[in-house]
């Protein structure tokens, strides 16, 4: 086992280190975290213990390990081994190392730095230790996370076809220099290296074949001028009219879709908006509903012995009946004479959108119509304003209903409760009367 003082002296790495990356590492940081040089130091455990390396190498590259990426929190990547160096020099220094394991962790943190070339086998320990999980079943993920990384820390815009080609790049170009990497993480890492090959092989595949089509496509529409190009085997235009037309191309496509955006946001407000003004006027109707049916049959009974009751209940009936009479007119239905004739296509007068303006027509018409819209870029603008200008029309009065149906039914009640409560003072005052 190592020494006291070593194990010590690891354990107070441990925290130093955990505390600076938990509290100083950028939230865009997603590979080189906490976990990733936890990673590295059981690696760096398990190669010094498979190559039975002396107690005070297995402390020093253990410690290399700690510090080795340490240099992150600086908020850069570039040149981070530097950092490392720094801050394990101050936390060597703290524990008055000596010298030489001074200089053996110095080397093995410098090792890491990519392209890796280490010394000897100390260095060799930790370089593979730092890329341990090119031969596990954690490479995929991994990866991933160091992508993210690139692209959020390192500010790039690294895409997934890029990045594959940087990995095969990579992965064909690193060698494991431990015996142990070469035995048992060599067989794995070949097989990631494989998988990314086969990617990149289908891609060029399904792009070659992509491409292929496109050419094919485009002579059998028999465009002279591809003709003439194919078989010149020319570039494709690259003058600043070419350019330009394309630029123009990409922008009506852009509007194009915001206008489709914009038409698609109104209809869906316009539905709700309707919804709402039919559950409103039902609630109303309800309600109203309600009041009249228990005043029918509860009240019209005391009606013959209390007259003084029929101001207030005559009221309350008719404020029921007229706000049901508004609630309806808000909700009912407007039919139109649902024709249109080739004239009012020709002249773009109707739209065709509205069910209202064509539900008397054969299909054969309708068809012709729709055809006749839907080849016309502008006929078709047209027609989407104007349904949403008349949804809107349509809109507006159903609120206007509302609001009256509203209104009679909040102001009607008040009255007829204040005169429910006359007619309950007055009596009693005619009634002393009379007995007196």
């Amino acid at each position: 086992s190592m020494e006291e003082n070593q194990i010590a002296v690891l354990q107070k790495a441990q925290e130093t280190v955990t505390a600076m990356l938990q509290s100083k590492l950028s939230k865009n940081i997603k590979f080189h975290t906490l976990d990733h040089t936890k990673e590295v130091v059981a690696a760096c455990q398990l190669l010094a213990d498979e190559l039975k390396i002396s107690n005070d190498d297995k402390f020093a590259v253990v410690l290399a390990a700690w510090f080795h990426d340490t240099g992150y929190t600086s908020g850069s990547s570039k040149d981070h081994e530097a950092v490392s160096n720094i801050l394990a020099a101050d936390f060597m220094n703290a524990h008055s190392l000596s010298d030489e394991v001074k200089q053996k962790i110095t080397n093995c943190i410098n090792a890491t730095r990519m392209p890796q070339s280490p010394d000897n086998l100390l260095e060799q320990i930790i370089c593979d230790a730092d890329l341990f999980h090119l031969g596990t079943d954690a490479f995929e993920e991994k990866n991933k996370l160091l992508r993210q990384e690139l692209n959020e820390f390192g500010d790039n815009n690294v895409s997934k076809k890029d990045w594959r080609k940087i990995n095969i790049r990579f992965l064909e170009r690193h060698e494991y220099f431990t015996s142990y990497g070469k035995s048992k993480l060599q067989a794995a890492k070949d097989r990631h290296l494989a998988d990314l090959l086969d990617k990149e092989e289908k891609n060029h595949e399904t792009m070659k074949q992509e491409k292929k089509e496109h050419a094919d496509h485009k002579v059998k529409k028999g465009d002279p001028q591809q003709e003439k190009a194919k078989d010149k085997g020319k570039k494709p235009d690259l003058s600043p009219e070419a350019i330009e037309a394309k630029l123009k191309k990409e922008k009506e496509k852009e509007a194009d879709r915001s206008i489709a955006t914009v038409f698609r946001i109104m209809a869906q407000s316009h539905t709700n908006l309707s919804q709402m003004a039919d559950s409103k006027a039902n609630i109303l109707i309800s309600v109203n509903a309600i009041i009249l049916s228990v005043m029918v049959g509860t009240l019209f009974s005391e009606l013959q012995k209390q007259s003084n009751l029929q101001v207030p209940l005559g009221i309350i009936l008719i404020v029921c009946l007229t706000s049901i009479v508004f609630g309806i007119l808000a909700t009912r239905p407007n039919v139109t004479e649902g024709r249109f004739t080739r004239d009012d296509i020709a002249s773009k007068k109707t739209n065709l959108l509205f069910f209202g303006n064509f539900h008397n027509m054969t299909l054969d018409d309708y068809n012709w119509g729709m055809t006749e819209l839907l080849g016309d870029k502008n006929y078709m603008n047209t027609s989407m304003i104007k349904d949403q200008y008349f949804l809107g029309v349509v809109l507006a009065k159903k609120y206007k209903y509302l609001r009256i149906a509203y209104n009679i039914f909040m102001y009607g009640l008040i009255i007829a409760m204040v005169a429910f409560v006359i007619a309950f003072l007055v009596p009693s005052a005619t009634e002393i009367y009379t007995a007196g």
